[in-house]
């Protein structure tokens, strides 16, 4: 699952509709009037003490004696400064331009410090496939900065020349233009100018603008990109028009830098360390020195030293303390905000038990807001569109509906704990007189504001409408019940990664992890069993066992670990991904090893168009599903995983072939086995087919799909054979169906009509809810899923342990019944903490049913939690249509439909399947009646009614196929 972001940036189709009209006046006449526009026109290149920082890091170091010799050559002042030095704004100092050359990867703080700068009037200029190997939150904040981003690296060197729409100003800088090897840049919106494109037949883009930033598709600064000359040429213009500087000033490193920067040379911060070597094991300690610095005595250690007002940035593994200071002695005025300060501590700390509450949550939640919505910063006046503004209402809206709902199933499962009805009545009441208060003036501010948001907006009142967006947010947010026991029976998976078991060193290390997995209520945990074609454990079928692991066998030990703490262990393998440059760099091999199974047998790969073992742009081999050979040891290995271990399940990833994008040239699937089959089928190499060629093209992509589909089947059918109970699960992407069928042949509604699966886990990732939420949402409104329980993926990275919470009560209010974690290595102590609050508590009950294992008895339970809920409105006098819980016939008709259940979860058959399905139809028919009027009053709490109850019926529709028909059939 190494790629398990939504990463569409080499996807998307090249064409010219995505090509927007250039100002006649060209790049630097535009530039120029936004400039004289917004006000904030540079000063003068006299006056500028340090024009152009440079961003280094280790992925553009060896490319930095080009960059130097370029940067030598423009006629501007410049400071380097490395990118691990940048914590906030503060680090990237007072110069008005910054290049960032071919950097790929940016934290979430970079990249907020980076927009921020931006709002201050800074001008950016990147080149490369800038942020592609960062998380999702901040490539998306790179393609807000950038107004694109990079699409796909291309083969060959094409001419680099102006968009037909410019004026012939532009067109006549011929320095500007020639033969470059670079990439197909996708614009993001209509903001996006395009000033230069490739000579190739779509005109594809090559150069992206916007207001504040440039764009260059290639590697900046290496000689077997372009030529010095012409990224030279770009580099002058740029800083030309951005600063209107005269080139005749000369050009050095600036004196004047920020403390975070190379200071006066264009080499990083250096080490400093003692007179004496540093002991093995230890590392130097980095120390700025001040503009006199005094060298430390022999034998001392070196003190750091700071020389400007601002502070020196954070040691990896030391925690910085905040200081609220004011700008003069004087406390700050009433009515400001006192600015903070992060002094560096020059010892680490250790890291604390954190504990779930508002204040530890709220640096995070800062950061969760900054690095998703760039685009809502409280100081802004930019305008905000009316479906903008519908938009942002909702968002408050359903995000107060998710708090008084995570209340609601605390409160209840709480009032029923106790077996005195008095006593539940006195805890009930209780608890909502001390937490009540805060609550409710918090849900009904909340609720102002939303109503309040669209008046603002019309009133262009924006600024002031992004601040209470804002607070209000963050108001809400800290409002969770996240220590308060709230979960219902559900699939609460976890995906266990190669890396945490690898560090887990042995069976005394996995077991730690497995303690930590149960106390946090985990129940079903995928454990990462074949990983780049090496096998976790050792094997009689695969070439090598993994390299890092030493005399022990960890998937023995997870089987184990996981049945003694009631938990279930699913294999999880890497099924067409054969290799990964990444891992051959941990194991120190070469970055082009295919990994031992392709290496053996080298006419199984999925060749490219043009014969590539390794797709372009990509890190992974694949195999060939069309070979018969790949299909049979695939197989054969993983029947020796369900023989050899007693593992609940299997779960495939990488069921799939590389992403492609066929009109680019881009296109997967040619190995030797597949192109003699199709070749037997048609009388056509699919080698010689264009994607022009409609007809035969969808023939060529339909009979990779087949393959994929084919498959999975076979291995659905194996495991049956092998043993009927175990689970069959696929984490795939949840790209639209034909995009998907269309880029990576991954038809998984196929899949699960046919009953071949049981899970499917699509890779629903994101750092915000509303995102995560159009990402999930239409499979789980799918028709086409049959009998197979959706499991929506919530990735951990980079995601705030209260946006976490946001998204899994999300998931409890929507019809699915569960979720999965990426990744065990990305659980923290407040994670932990939350967790096993909500969920797990100190020792998780055996008896709480796991939906894929039980589904009739989650069924009962769920309508059980359902009754508790509809049994604390009534008794607490909630407004609720005031008598709709307590209606005798809605009582009686809630009763009959939870005898059916229980009937069910009992003694499973056809006729108690029968029989609560009739009483579940009956009663969701009814509800709607019901809660006509309720439904006015508090629309989504009724929805979240509604859904629990569809979610129920749809573990009834998987328990018929899991449970009755196996009992049928044996």
């Amino acid at each position: 699952m190494c790629e398990e972001e939504l990463v569409k940036n080499h996807e998307e189709k090249v064409s010219n509709k995505l090509k927007f009209p250039f100002n006649t006046m060209g790049l630097f006449c535009l530039n120029f009037l936004i400039f004289n526009f917004w006000g904030i026109l540079p000063t003068n290149a006299a006056t500028q003490k340090g024009v152009l920082n440079v961003i280094q890091n280790q992925e553009n170091a060896q490319q930095w004696t080009g960059i130097t010799k370029r940067l030598q050559a423009v006629g501007a002042k410049y400071c380097v400064i490395p990118l691990a030095n940048i914590n906030n704004v503060a680090d990237l100092g007072q110069q008005r331009v910054l290049l960032l050359p071919n950097v790929e990867t940016l934290t979430p703080g970079q990249a907020i410090a980076l927009e921020e700068w931006m709002n201050r009037g800074g001008r950016l200029i990147a080149s490369g496939p800038v942020g592609t190997l960062s998380t999702l939150g901040v490539r998306q904040a790179l393609r807000n900065m950038l107004g694109g981003y990079w699409g796909f690296r291309l083969n060959d060197v094409q001419e680099l020349q102006p968009a037909k729409s410019h004026a012939q100003e532009w067109a006549t800088q011929k320095e500007l233009f020639g033969k470059v090897l670079g990439a197909v840049m996708i614009p993001e919106n209509s903001k996006t100018q395009i000033p230069a494109v490739w000579n190739s037949q779509d005109q594809a883009a090559a150069v992206l603008t916007t207001e504040s930033s440039t764009f260059l598709g290639w590697r900046w600064g290496t000689d077997k990109d372009s030529t010095a000359e012409l990224d030279t040429a770009w580099l002058k213009a740029l800083v030309n028009n951005y600063l209107k500087l005269s080139t005749t000033q000369g050009i050095s490193p600036s004196t004047n830098c920020p403390l975070s920067s190379a200071t006066r040379t264009i080499q990083p911060t250096p080490i400093i360390s003692n007179t004496n070597p540093t002991k093995p094991g230890t590392k130097p300690r980095r120390v700025t020195v001040s503009k006199k610095p005094n060298s430390p005595q022999p034998g001392t250690k070196p003190r750091r030293v700071t020389v400007s007002k601002k502070p020196n940035s954070p040691q990896p593994g030391t925690k910085p303390r905040r200081v609220t200071v004011s700008k003069k002695p004087n406390p700050n005025k009433p009515g400001t905000k006192p600015r903070r300060v992060t002094v560096q501590k020059t010892t680490p700390l250790p890291k604390p038990i954190a504990k779930v509450t508002p204040q530890n949550s709220q640096e995070e939640i800062d950061l969760l807001q900054e690095a998703v919505r760039l685009d809502v910063i409280p100081s802004s006046n930019v305008p905000i569109a009316h479906k903008d503004a519908i938009s942002l209402q909702q968002e408050l809206e359903h995000l107060i509906g998710r708090v008084e709902s995570a209340h609601l199933a605390a409160l209840a499962r709480g009032a029923n704990t106790s077996n005195s009805l008095s006593l539940k009545r006195e805890s009930a009441k209780a608890s909502t007189e001390t937490a009540n208060s805060s609550l409710e003036e918090t849900l009904a501010q909340a609720k102002e504001v939303a109503n309040n948001i669209p008046v603002l907006i019309a009133q262009k009142n924006y600024a002031l409408a992004r601040q209470q967006w804002l607070k209000t947010k963050r108001n809400l947010w800290q409002q969770f019940p996240m220590n308060q026991r709230l979960a219902q029976p559900e699939i609460r998976s976890v995906w266990l990664d190669r890396g945490t078991i690898v560090n887990a060193g042995n069976e005394a290390g996995l077991a730690q992890i497995f303690d930590r997995l149960s106390q946090a209520g985990i129940n079903t945990v995928f454990f990462e069993t074949v990983n780049a074609s090496y096998t976790i454990y050792p094997s009689q079928v695969a070439p090598q066992q993994n390299p890092l692991i030493k005399e022990w066998d960890p998937l023995a030990a997870a089987v184990k670990l996981a049945h003694a703490r009631g938990m279930e262990l699913h294999a999880w393998v890497w099924t067409f991904a054969a290799g990964n440059r990444r891992h051959n760099q941990i194991i120190g091999v070469s970055p082009d090893y295919p990994g031992p199974v392709l290496a053996a047998n080298p006419d199984w790969a999925n060749y490219d168009q043009s014969g590539r073992m390794i797709p372009v742009g990509q890190t992974k081999p694949f195999l060939d599903p069309a070979n018969p050979e790949v299909r049979q040891y695939l197989l054969k290995l993983y029947e020796e995983i369900v023989t050899r271990y007693q593992v609940d399940g299997i779960q495939l990833d990488y069921i799939r072939y590389p992403f492609q994008d066929p009109f680019s040239g881009r296109s997967y699937g040619y190995g030797k086995a597949a192109r003699e089959q199709f070749k037997q089928q048609t009388g056509v190499d699919p080698v010689n087919i264009s994607s022009h060629q409609r007809d035969l093209w969808q023939k060529w992509t339909a009979f990779r799909t087949e393959q994929v589909d084919s498959f999975v089947a076979e291995v659905s059918q194996m495991l049956r054979q092998k043993r009927s109970t175990l689970i069959l699960s696929v984490a795939v992407f949840p790209l639209g169906e034909y995009e998907r069928v269309q880029k990576i042949q991954q038809h998984w509604e196929v899949w699960a009509r046919r009953g071949d699966i049981d899970l499917i886990v699509p890779m629903t990732y994101a750092l915000d809810t509303p995102r995560f939420q159009r990402l999930a949402q239409p499979w789980i409104s799918s028709t086409k899923l049959g009998s197979t329980l959706l499991v929506p993926g919530i990735r951990l990275l980079s995601l705030p342990t209260v946006g976490a919470f946001d998204q899994l009560q999300l998931l409890r209010d929507l019809p699915v019944s569960g979720y999965a974690l990426f990744a065990a290595e990305n659980f923290n102590n407040e994670l932990d903490e939350l967790l096993s609050s909500t969920q797990g508590k100190v020792q998780r009950s055996h008896t709480e049913p796991i939906p894929q294992r039980q589904p009739f008895r989650t069924a009962a339970f769920r309508f059980a939690a359902l009754q508790q809920e509809w049994q604390f409105v009534g008794e607490n006098n909630e407004q609720l249509s005031k008598s709709v819980t307590t209606m005798a016939d809605f009582k009686s008709q809630s009763n009959n439909l939870q005898n059916a259940l229980n009937q069910l979860a009992v003694l499973p058959s056809a006729s108690n399947l029968i029989s609560a399905r009739g009483e579940l139809t009956r009663f969701q028919t009814k509800f709607k009646t019901w809660m006509n009027v309720a439904a006015k009053e508090n629309p989504y709490r009724v929805k979240v009614w509604e859904n629990r109850l569809l979610t129920i019926e749809r573990l009834l529709r998987y328990g018929e196929r899991r449970v009755i028909n196996k009992t049928e059939n044996r």
